[in-house]
């Protein structure tokens, strides 16, 4: 598929999104819009793999072809089933396609006015999904994943009618896209998936922060864990959001496994949908739904590569028995109950592999708050020696927030251990009206310098860790890289000189408004 193409799918998507959501707000109709485009995905992969399997048994037969009355059609069905659930990790039977119960939403039974009623097949079918999955190995990735879809919420319509008119309409336009997967290019239909994401993300305000991280930050998360490795065995995302983190990173380098964790269960579903659409098997990611600083789910694992973009500035419980978890108990202070963002950091350091980088965003204040975080930080940079680099951006480049932030980079074996690279690439950026951006031009330069390790004038400086001591361990980036213009010294005979032209000019106005008086026979004003 084309550029040209892609961009007309995700066009097509979102004006599909955009027109049949009417009245409901965008971030509640994202979840019926994106749970059907997931249907429809695992539909035709359903059709196409059963397809091949009839073809490669030498049966003439397709798989929309299959009678599931007859005994014939059951045991086709059933040895398709065990093959199926293995390889895709769920079941659908024909009737169960996404193109046949679009096909009769959009249909009038003979006499009748209304289309056919299909909300009650849709339900029954959304959860046979989940229940072909049971007692499979795929169970975990595929339970409860389409919750978040309630057919008979009254935000689709006051009336059952109106419900079932408009699932009928979406699925209908959505039945008239074709997703092309059997151009093996998974990816086409995944970024047009993110590209969706992204649109409602934008239209969410602060809610967007909860499961979006614009992709210009992604890429320089991305290219920074990697460090220019063909391939890295394990990537972990602690806030994983919608997994677009997680799915960014893979587009730098071949992956052998994800994992991740998320608080909000409806961004947890978006999550594990969005790994399967980008083609992920179920056996290469490992997502969990949790507080991933109260109650953490991959404690025995550790990680080549982590990001994060935890929420800025989060409240957590800071307990006591967490001075006990080995997360923390080694600094001495727990983060700040009222500012998570370094029980994340330290979360994330102790699932750091000794070959493992990090890479996190964080609100500016975690460089230069005093008290329990200038605790941890000098720890971190003096006892440990794990701080790597400190990159500022733009303010207003995240949804839901026009706060600037900055991107801490740790490593436990540091290339570099004498000095910490600090960039400055808060100045560079498109302006944009509702929110600014970073171009590739901007990422690259960001990339180039972290990797050269050179200090720039105005926009880098590597600073010798004896420097970070003097400053007492506070990384507020104006320390080390001075943006500073100097203003033009002015010229004071040229500003007298244009102040009494401006004078003689009024002087002018004053004598012509006097004539005009005189003429008129009236006072002048002054």
């Amino acid at each position: 598929m084309s550029d040209y193409q892609k961009q007309q799918l995700e066009r097509e998507l979102w004006n599909i999104a955009d027109t049949l959501r009417g009245k409901m707000d965008a971030d509640e109709f994202r979840d019926y819009i994106l749970g059907f485009i997931f249907y429809k995905y695992l539909s035709e992969k359903m059709r196409l793999y059963a397809d091949e399997i009839l073809t490669e048994s030498n049966e003439d037969i397709k798989y929309l072809e299959i009678d599931e009355a007859t005994e014939e059609g059951k045991e086709y069905l059933e040895a398709i089933k065990e093959e199926a659930t293995e390889k895709l990790g769920y079941f659908l039977k024909p009737s169960e396609l996404f193109s046949q119960i679009a096909k009769k939403g959009n249909s009038k039974a003979e006499g009748e006015t209304e289309s056919n009623f299909i909300l009650d097949d849709l339900q029954k079918i959304l959860k046979n999904i989940e229940a072909s999955t049971q007692g499979t190995d795929s169970e975990e990735e595929f339970i409860d994943l389409f919750e978040d879809i309630d057919l008979n919420s009254t935000k689709l319509g006051k009336r059952t009618e109106d419900k079932n008119k408009v699932i009928a309409k979406v699925l209908g336009h959505l039945e008239n896209i074709d997703f092309r997967l059997e151009d093996a290019d998974a990816d086409v239909l995944g970024d047009a998936y993110e590209y969706l994401i992204g649109q409602f993300a934008s239209n969410a305000g602060k809610k967007a922060g909860e499961f979006y991280t614009p992709q210009p930050v992604s890429k320089i998360l991305a290219r920074i864990v990697t460090d220019n490795k063909p391939k890295i065995r394990t990537v972990y995302d602690p806030t994983c959001g919608s997994g677009s983190l997680l799915l960014r990173v893979a587009k730098v380098a071949e992956v052998d496994k994800f994992y991740g964790q998320e608080l909000n269960r409806t961004t947890y579903n978006l999550a594990r949908m969005n790994m399967i659409l980008h083609d992920i098997h179920y056996q290469r990611f490992d997502l969990k739904q949790e507080d991933t600083l109260e109650r953490p789910q991959h404690l025995d694992q550790r990680f080549e590569a982590i990001v994060a973009n935890p929420p800025f500035s989060a409240k957590w419980s800071a307990s006591v028995i967490h001075q006990a978890d080995e997360r923390f108990s080694q600094y001495g202070k727990l983060a700040p109950k009222t500012k998570a963002d370094f029980a994340f950091v330290q979360h994330m350091v102790f699932h750091l592999a000794d070959n493992g980088t990090m890479a996190v965003v964080l609100p500016h204040g975690v460089l230069f708050r005093g008290s329990s975080e200038g605790k941890i930080r000098k720890f971190l940079i003096s006892d440990r020696n794990y701080l790597d680099a400190v990159i500022g951006l733009p303010a207003n480049i995240f949804y839901g927030t026009s706060i600037p932030t900055c991107i801490l980079v740790l490593r436990k074996c540091r290339k570099n251990p004498n000095d910490i690279l600090f960039i400055d690439a808060s100045r560079e950026f498109e302006k944009g009206k509702n929110q600014n951006t970073l171009h590739e031009e901007h990422i690259d330069k960001i990339i180039d310098t972290f990797h050269e390790r050179k200090t720039i004038e105005k926009y880098s400086y590597v600073a010798p860790l004896a420097e970070i001591e003097e400053n007492e361990y506070n990384l507020n980036i104006p320390r080390y890289v001075d943006t500073f213009e100097a203003e033009e010294p002015v010229n004071l005979a040229e500003v007298t000189q244009k102040l009494k032209q401006v004078d003689s000019e009024l002087t002018d106005i004053d004598t012509q408004i006097a004539g005009f008086c005189k003429e008129l026979g009236i006072k002048t004003p002054f």
